[in-house]
């Protein structure tokens, strides 16, 4: 028998292997290879790919084998042109090596399932051999239930990541692989992606390989592209459903309705993994659901189907979508300009849109889109931004576009289109972008604690010392603005206040120079347990009055129903709150509007 191999069998050394067995050497005549089959091999290996230095590797044992069991080792044919090479993908080399084989009446040795059938439909003797590949490394014994990912690399000890998203620890290995050790784990990785269900190579290039085995994400990098060689490996360690993340109820509903949601993070920290969930979430509501992935490692359930860029071009994907009609799709790790556009033409076009980003900072996922998207039709495209720290959801931002004066400019004519960033369960705003001349701004808006203006204080203090002075009633206080104020009294006390003929009332808006509006004033119903407290406002803090039986002991402070805090109160019963703290603000704010502030143990 003439045993002519083609390149797949040579490259991850299933034909060496062959040739060490009793059974098949035993009928063999001669070894051929052909010069396709070399310059293949050459051509993969000048373009720094893994298969091709291994191929290499492989010629030079073949040809060392062949001497030790005294069988001819011949090469034939001529070599293939640039263009012949540059086809092997769509079978030029191929075709060559089969006509090696019916010249030589030889047998086709190949790996190749398409190879094989072709052989046998021309008529040429040809054997199969499945993968059989069994090393003694494997990139998975490396991993552990608690490791995130590992990372090999030549001359240094291996390093795993271990814990979970935001609290992570580094452990170290107790021995150095060779180059050597290493090129067979990346050899084992790239032929077990090309046999093994779900997995595949995403990408191939000169120094580089991305292979998604599995639930593993695995990148090979070699020189040049690498100063060594290293093989780096990512698992996901849990697979979350929405429920684990305890949302609320406001936001899952917001999430039944939305259709442009941002999801942003840090690396690491767990975006994918809400991706993973929501896309899930949308399944589960009998929602189809399809994800744009490069490379593809989301772990999602098979319903939902997983794309990756079409010949390397998300575009083409992107349209392949447009015509499948998914209610929702996943685009994971947009990064480059096409990315946004894609996304953006897609929600454009009515489909619903979860994208993936890098960010540090929940705004900085919205900064992404400007310059690349149209200003004004950014909320359209993008309803709510979650960003993810932690392995949690941190902070959830919505979008509205308005057109009013931005904070800071007083002139009415200075009026624009304004995209406002809000804070999605409180509802306040965070930030605003708009347009400044040919810049586009991103400002953010002044959050911390508000000085009550200086006429507010005035007016109270005046009014109180007049009431006090010349009344000597019970009253409340609310500031409706900065020219009027609200003085409530008991129904008997009004007719006093008012006077004849709005005489006394008139009296005392001249004296204070601002307008008063009296109201009827309904005594609060007394609650069980709810013990009420006099606040004196300093510059800076504002003081609790609580009684010393209180002292050393724990007290909660409400606002109306509304709870804030609990503190111990110091030995003297006065409990100081410092201005910085924002819920001297909130307090400040809910006395000057008539709420009622109380304690309880």
């Amino acid at each position: 028998m003439i045993a002519v191999p083609d390149t797949s069998v040579i490259v991850d050394g299933r034909f060496k292997s062959l040739l060490l067995e009793a059974d098949f050497v035993k009928d063999l005549e001669r070894i051929v290879i052909a010069e396709a089959t070399v310059a293949e091999v050459e051509h993969l290996a000048n373009e720094g790919k893994s298969s091709g230095i291994s191929g290499i590797a492989e010629l030079k044992a073949i040809f060392n084998i062949s001497k030790e069991i005294f069988i001819p080792l011949d090469y034939y044919g001529k070599r293939p042109t640039k263009y012949e090479i540059a086809g092997a993908k769509k079978g030029d080399i191929d075709a060559i090596i089969r006509e090696a084989a019916i010249d030589l009446g030889g047998t086709l040795i190949t790996g190749d399932i398409i190879q094989k059938e072709i052989a046998e439909a021309k008529g040429i003797q040809s054997i199969f051999l499945k993968p059989y590949k069994k090393v003694k490394l494997r990139i998975e014994d490396f991993f552990d239930s608690e490791t995130l990912s590992v990372h090999l690399k030549d001359g240094l000890l291996p390093v795993r990541k271990k814990g979970k998203p935001g609290s992570v620890t580094l452990e170290k290995f107790d021995r150095i692989y060779s180059e050597e050790e290493l090129k067979e784990i990346s050899l084992d990785i790239l032929e077990r992606a090309k046999t093994t269900r779900d997995s595949f190579i995403e990408l191939d290039e000169k120094g580089a390989s991305v292979v998604q085995l599995q639930e593993y994400r695995i990148v090979i990098t070699s020189p040049p592209f690498s100063d060594r060689f290293e093989i780096t490996a990512v698992r996901p360690v849990r697979k979350l459903t929405l429920d684990d993340y305890n949302l609320p109820e406001q936001l899952i509903k917001r999430l039944e309705i939305a259709e442009g949601i941002l999801i942003a993070g840090a690396p690491g920290m767990g975006k994918s993994t809400f991706a993973q969930s929501i896309a899930e979430f949308y399944a589960s509501k009998e929602k189809i659901v399809k994800t744009m992935e490069k490379p593809r490692d989301l772990n999602v359930q098979p319903e939902i189907t997983q794309y990756t860029a079409l010949e390397g071009d998300m575009a083409k994907t992107g349209d392949i979508l447009l015509l499948v009609r998914p209610d929702f799709t996943v685009f994971d790790e947009m990064r480059v300009t096409d990315d946004f556009k894609i996304y953006a033409d897609m929600r454009l076009a009515g489909v619903g849109m979860v994208g993936v980003v890098h960010a540090t900072k929940p705004v900085d996922a919205i900064q992404r889109f400007i310059g690349r998207i149209e200003l004004g039709i950014i909320p359209q495209l993008i309803e709510t931004v979650i960003f993810i720290k932690n392995g949690e959801v941190n902070q959830v931002l919505e979008l509205e576009f308005l057109v009013k004066v931005p904070q800071g400019m007083s002139e009415a004519d200075l009026a624009r289109p304004i995209v406002e960033i809000k804070d999605f369960y409180t509802k306040t705003p965070l930030y605003e972008i708009y347009t400044y001349g040919e810049q586009v701004v991103v400002m953010p808006l002044k959050t911390k604690r508000k000085e009550t203006s200086p006429m507010k204080r005035l007016a109270l203090s005046k009014l109180k010392e007049k009431l006090n002075a010349e009344l000597g009633i019970p009253f409340d206080l609310e500031a409706v603005s900065d020219s009027r104020i609200a003085l409530y009294v008991k129904n008997d006390d009004i007719p006093s206040i008012i006077g004849k003929d709005g005489k006394n009332i008139k009296s005392l808006e001249n004296a204070i120079g601002f307008s008063i509006d009296v109201r009827p004033m309904e005594k609060p119903q007394e609650k069980k347990g709810k013990i009420p407290v006099d606040v004196d406002f300093r510059e800076k803090y504002i003081l609790i009055n609580v009684e010393k039986r209180f002292a050393r002991k724990n007290i909660k402070i409400f606002v109306d129903d509304s709870y804030l805090d609990e503190i111990n109160v110091p030995k003297s019963g006065k409990v100081k709150i410092s201005n910085k703290n924002p819920m001297a603000e909130q307090i400040e704010d809910a006395i000057m509007n008539g709420k009622n502030l109380y304690i309880m143990l």
